[in-house]
């Protein structure tokens, strides 16, 4: 194997992948000036206590809370718990008879 080819060959394969790419958003460019901006819709202020809302420079977060929800690893830490209460072996299985 030659690796004056190799190089060359490689060489031209990364220079269309570059010029492909500049020619892409040249295209999007070009393709895309004329567009209107985008409005978005106005928010109404919700005020119940299961919403949290976070507000940063670049982005904005809504997170809505279920009513009486239990999350998920204190589900399953319960299961263990649970189990682990009603082994023979534990220390409070006696106290409780």
């Amino acid at each position: 194997m030659d690796p004056v080819k190799w190089n060359k060959r490689a060489s031209l394969v990364y220079a269309v992948g570059i010029w492909t790419m500049f020619g892409g958003y040249g295209y999007y460019r070009y393709m895309h000036k004329n567009d209107p901006p985008i409005q978005m819709p106005m928010e109404e202020e919700d005020n119940r206590p299961n919403v949290k809302k976070y507000e940063t420079k670049h982005s904005k977060t809504t997170i809505v809370y279920k009513e009486n929800f239990v999350p998920y690893s204190t589900r399953f830490l319960n299961l263990f718990r649970s189990t682990s209460e009603s082994s023979p072996e534990s220390p409070n299985h006696e106290e409780q008879k």
